[in-house]
């Protein structure tokens, strides 16, 4: 279990196993609650409980279907998908052949709990058009063998059917119309789905045929006559069923008449004709419609399986899905009840021993004492019913066969005889030795205390059901008709293959059937679901409680949960155990450092629950009482409501001092603005008023010194007004007289005044400066990158060497390979790693001979590659830091030399002399890289002679122009081993 969750709830616990006190009266109380709910679904362990609403519920859609897939079967809510999921995963994930058995009495929904097992594992298994297919065929199934009603709706014409039901005796003249029911369209689903299935026209018509057979043969009725001899004889009453019925067979009315009216009995070698009493006609009529009716089931569902079969050398894996009455008791039970019944006990056996058995084996997995459970062994009640030498079923197949006078008296008495002292059987005659008075045991009857409560048998018609002979007349019959189907049938009514021999009884053959499917169940995993009806009138969501609880009781629900909790009531795994409870200890809450198993331990044991109640397996632990559970569950609950409401507390805090604080600045902010404004108001009054008040104290002061010193000083003054009202003028016309802002555009007014001379050439400045700025400010940042590396190149280059002019109006555009369109050149834009700044073709110079080998040059902000151009691999990886100086030469050629520390890696092999067309540029990117990861210029030489290292000594290098060079390079010439000259165009 993952999350106990969906299982707990106090009032109606989804796991009954849980149950708490364990009585009759509270699992009663809690179905009824979870069916008051819409929880139609209730476990007992692994085991389903289904009780039929009568109505259709939001339950099975395909979300539903997706969230029942691949889950833990405990950790949703309970539901018919769950176990259909944890079957099917158990035959696809452990190779485990399954089997979902599925019980109840008729109207408890055990058809519909089959088909929604079939949908969804249709749903959820592999998809493929042969699978497909035959899951679309397994689905189309159910209506085919759910019946015939459709069948009278719009019956074919050749069939001669009447739509009423109530015309048929076989159908217990039983209405034909059904309310919210569509026989016409569900007539219509079943032709279509055995198209699916793969029936042919012809065998859907024979079909058809000889079910419309078994409908007519319930209404031949038969009238007594009386021969010469005196002997009682029978006689069809009216021939125009019998008529109809061999019309469709292909058969002689006569020969029909003749066996269902007499019989040939063979004895010493002679054969007589004996005629039939009307009882013993309606018995041989009865027996044939029977008969062709089951035999008809059975070619049915093998040609079913034939359909769906598995190929040969395929492997094969089984669900098997059984539907089967549950255990019975009704007024008055005859054989049928009994041999249900009995069915029932065996499979309450194997249910029983194989839940032990499921225990056991977890206990002994996960290393935990297993201890004796008790429970009501039901063998002995078994063994009752199918001892081969001395049980009731054996009884009765001996006074079956017995010659002489049989009748159910003789075969009661042998039971009473046999069973007189068994503490599991009961009758009138029993009793009466034991002295018991019970006046509801009548005469000819028995009793058996099955495991669902006693069940008293009225042996009437136990030895006429057993033996359920069909006449060699009629299987004769059958064989000669014409109809190849009804003919397929019947084998033994060929008269080459006559067989004396009996057939085996009816109990017989059921025996061997459940023998063969106890066998087939203990060879497989079983799971199962039982079906409940909650009330008799099949109305929706009406609960019963008194019709209900005699249900729990036939199907063992409170046996199955004594034995399913006789150990260990509940068990998890570590993992989902500790996650769900770990709060309920200060020393696993929030975190468990520790393995899963020991934040467990530590759990419980600061819990102080007995030792008892607790024991540790291996990957689970295990809590013996319900009550233990719920305790903890319940401290859980006040647990997450304390934590719930030291979050909300904590929440709500943050909450108050978040807006607090959001409050508080924006009245500072408010405040502030406030004060400002006032201030700001107060400063201009104050401002006019100072104004006002300087204006005066000027005004009489000059009129003080007006008149005192006027007539001395007048020139100056008026020179000084002249003067500044000329450069007013000047610059009001310069305003409006401004030049173009273009950077290019250097033109500017002249000056109107000799004296404004140095004034007017600052202004220009100025202005000029201005518009550059502005220019800059607008341009984009790829473009201001360009202009400054082309700024920076002129620094480096212009006036020093005479390449750099070329290179003014030439763009720089960084990547010269097209390293992002060339998927050849991808890989070293991988090994790269960090930005690449530029990207391009070189030529090293080889020192040794002069001679030239093309190289790609990938400049990153960290290193400097140089690779090979054909393969694309990286030869030389120099990291920037290693880069000492650059020297290159003043003519206009592509020659550098790159010299490197001696102590960097690559270093050691000498300096690097390489041939670039684009050498302003790789020199002018390499100098801004080395400046703004290092904080240090590049050291560079622009010179005509220059020292090289190199692994075997310096090498000294002279470059001289020489027209020899041309267009395409230097040309460089070894002198020697330490020289070496570069001739340059």
């Amino acid at each position: 279990m993952e999350d106990t969750a969906p299982l707990l709830d106090a009032e109606a616990v989804a796991d009954l196993v849980l149950l708490d006190p364990l009585t009759e009266e509270s699992l009663l109380q809690t179905l009824q609650e979870r069916f008051r709910r819409h929880d139609i679904y209730t476990y007992i362990g692994n085991v389903v409980i289904s009780v039929n609403p009568y109505q259709s519920l939001p339950i099975y859609t395909p979300e539903k279907v997706q969230e029942y897939h691949d889950c833990n079967f405990f950790a949703v809510k309970p539901h018919i998908y769950a176990i259909a999921d944890d079957a099917y995963r158990s035959l696809r994930d452990r190779d485990r052949d399954q089997c979902i058995l599925i019980t109840g009495e008729s109207g408890a929904g055990k058809t519909e709990a089959s088909k929604l097992v079939m949908s969804y594992v249709a749903a959820v298994s592999s998809k493929g058009e042969e699978v497909n297919k035959v899951k679309e065929q397994l689905l189309q199934s159910n209506p085919v063998l759910e019946g015939n009603r459709h069948l009278l709706s719009t019956p074919p014409e050749q069939l001669k059917l009447h739509q009423d039901c109530g015309h048929y005796g076989y159908l217990n003249r039983e209405s034909s119309n059904l309310p919210g029911m569509d026989d016409a369209a569900n007539f219509r689903a079943m032709q279509d789905a055995m198209k699916v299935i793969g029936f042919s026209p012809a065998e859907v018509t024979a079909l058809l045929e000889v079910t419309a057979v078994v409908l007519k043969l319930g209404n031949v009725q038969l009238s007594s006559s009386f021969q010469a001899s005196g002997m009682e004889a029978c006689s069809i009453t009216e021939p125009q069923e019998l008529q109809e019925i061999c019309e469709l067979i292909g058969l002689d009315p006569g020969t029909l008449e003749k066996a269902l009216c007499s019989r040939t009995v063979k004895a010493r070698n002679e054969t007589v004709l004996t005629t039939l009493t009307v009882p013993q006609g309606y018995y041989g009529r009865d027996a044939l419609a029977k008969n062709i009716y089951s035999r008809l089931f059975d070619w049915l569902v093998n040609r079913i399986n034939t359909s769906i079969q598995v190929k040969s050398g395929e492997q094969r894996k089984v669900m098997g899905v059984l539907d089967i009455y549950g255990f019975e008791i009704f007024q008055d039970n005859g054989f049928e009840q009994f041999i249900i019944n009995y069915c029932n006990e065996k499979l309450q056996q194997i249910f029983i021993l194989m839940t032990l058995k499921e225990e056991q084996e977890e206990y002994v997995r996960e290393g935990i004492q297993w201890t004796s459970v008790e429970f009501f062994d039901n063998t002995i009640i078994c063994n009752l019913i199918e001892n081969s030498t001395s049980g009731i079923l054996a009884m009765l197949d001996e006074e079956c066969l017995r010659p002489g006078v049989v009748n159910e008296d003789t075969f009661l008495t042998k039971l009473n005889q046999l069973f007189a002292t068994h503490k599991h059987y009961e009758s009138k005659e029993t009793q009466n030795a034991r002295r018991v008075m019970d006046t509801s045991l009548p005469a000819r009857c028995f009793r058996i205390h099955h495991y669902a409560g006693k069940v008293t048998y009225n042996v009437t018609g136990f030895i006429e059901k057993n033996n359920d002979l069909l006449f060699r007349d009629l299987s004769q019959a059958m064989w000669a008709a014409r109809h190849t189907l009804l003919r397929s049938l019947f084998p033994e009514g060929d008269p080459q293959k006559v067989s004396l021999k009996l057939p085996p009884t009816a109990g017989f053959q059921f025996k061997s059937s459940v023998a063969m499917l106890m066998k087939n169940l203990y060879s497989k995993n079983p799971n199962y679901i039982r079906c409940i009806k909650p009330n008799d009138t099949k109305s929706a969501m009406v609960f019963t409680p008194e019709l209900v609880r005699a249900q729990v009781r036939y199907l063992g629900l409170l046996e199955n949960v004594r034995v399913r909790r006789a150990g260990y009531a509940f068990r998890q795994l570590y993992g989902p155990f500790l996650q769900r409870y770990k709060m309920l200890s200060a020393r696993t809450w929030p975190r468990w450092a520790g393995s899963d198993r020991e934040g467990a331990e530590v759990l419980l044991a600061e819990l102080a629950y007995p030792k008892e109640e607790l024991a540790f397996g291996h990957t689970k632990v295990f809590i013996r009482s319900p009550r233990t559970l719920f305790d903890l569950e319940r401290r859980r609950q006040e647990r997450v409501a304390q934590l719930v409401t030291l979050i909300q507390k904590m929440v709500r805090g943050w909450r108050c001092r978040t807006q607090y604080q959001l409050m508080r600045k924006s009245q500072i902010l408010i405040s502030a603005w406030f004060r400002g404004h006032t201030q700001k108001n107060r400063y201009k009054q104050m401002k006019r008023s100072a104004l006002i008040l300087q204006a005066y104290a000027r005004g009489w002061k000059a009129r003080r010194t007006y008149r005192k010193y006027f007539r001395t000083s007048a020139s100056t003054f008026l020179a000084n007004f002249i003067y500044r009202r000329l450069v007013c003028r000047y610059l009001v016309g310069l305003a409006k007289n401004l030049p173009p802002l273009s950077v290019t555009d250097r033109t500017w007014p002249p000056t109107p005044y000799k004296f404004l001379g140095d004034a007017n050439q600052e202004l220009k400045n100025i202005f000029y400066h201005w518009k550059c700025k502005k220019y800059r400010d607008q341009l984009p940042a790829p473009r201001r990158a360009q202009l400054q590396a082309k700024l920076c190149a002129s620094e480096l280059f212009k006036d020093k060497k005479t390449l750099y002019p070329k290179s003014v109006q030439q763009p720089f555009r960084s990547d010269y390979l097209g390293l992002k369109q060339n998927p050849k050149y991808q890989k070293l834009h991988a090994v790269a790693k960090d930005k690449v700044l530029m990207a391009d073709t070189v030529r090293k110079v080889n020192r040794a001979n002069g001679k030239t080998v093309p190289r790609l040059l990938l400049l990153t902000t960290e290193h400097l590659v140089l690779a090979d151009p054909k393969a694309a691999q990286p030869k030389t990886v120099l990291s920037l830091s290693d880069i000492r100086s650059v020297s290159v030469t003043r003519f206009s050629d592509g020659f550098l030399a790159l010299h490197l520390k001696e102590v960097s890696t690559v270093g050691a092999k000498g300096d690097f002399l390489l041939v670039s067309d684009h050498l302003i540029e790789l020199v002018t990117r390499l100098h801004q890289t080395l400046e703004a990861t290092t904080g240090q210029a590049l050291t560079l030489h622009i010179t005509d002679r220059f020292s090289t290292r190199f692994p075997k000594g310096d090498m000294s290098v002279t470059v001289v122009e020489s027209p020899k060079a041309g267009t395409d390079g230097p040309i460089c010439k070894k002198k020697g081993s330490h020289k070496m000259e570069v001739l340059v165009h």
